[in-house]
């Protein structure tokens, strides 16, 4: 439990999931479409959106983010590492603060855009962390308008 400047008490949220799995390759587009053809995914020009279903309120969409970068990207950096995971979590600012406590690596401030807020950690490995705390409603609006459909 964490208290605020209006000494209200909130639970400290945490991860929720896996908001997406980034990884390095020489041919982004050959591997979209060998992951297409051969695994049945539906790709975009992004990767592939999984949707599924939250467990704490099955009325409500989740959504998982698969992407493949040039294997020059410096996107990751600082880690040297060839994939980057992006996890779903819930009260950003409480966490970032607490990490930020616990002598963290936050590489950035959280950024906010209509679909989510994002911020980037280390973990004791080097490895860089994307944290996002998503807007699933307007994510999947995004993904409609862009004409992108989602893997079940």
């Amino acid at each position: 439990m964490l208290t605020t400047q209006n000494n209200e008490t909130q639970e400290k949220k945490k991860v929720t999931g896996i908001g997406g799995i980034f990884f390095k390759c020489k041919d982004p587009g050959k591997m979209r479409e060998w992951y297409k053809t051969h695994l049945g995914l539906n790709t975009n020009q992004y990767g592939a959106v999984f949707e599924w279903r939250q467990g704490a309120d099955t009325t409500k969409k989740g959504f998982t983010q698969w992407s493949p970068f040039k294997e020059t990207t410096h996107y990751f950096e600082p880690s040297t590492k060839d994939f980057m995971i992006n996890y779903r979590v819930e009260n950003i600012e409480l966490l970032v603060e607490d990490l930020k406590k616990n002598a963290v690596t936050v590489l950035d401030t959280i950024e906010t855009y209509d679909y989510g807020k994002f911020v980037h950690i280390l973990d004791i490995e080097n490895n860089k962390i994307e944290l996002w705390e998503p807007n699933d409603i307007v994510y999947e609006k995004m993904g409609k308008q862009m004409g992108a459909g989602t893997t079940k």
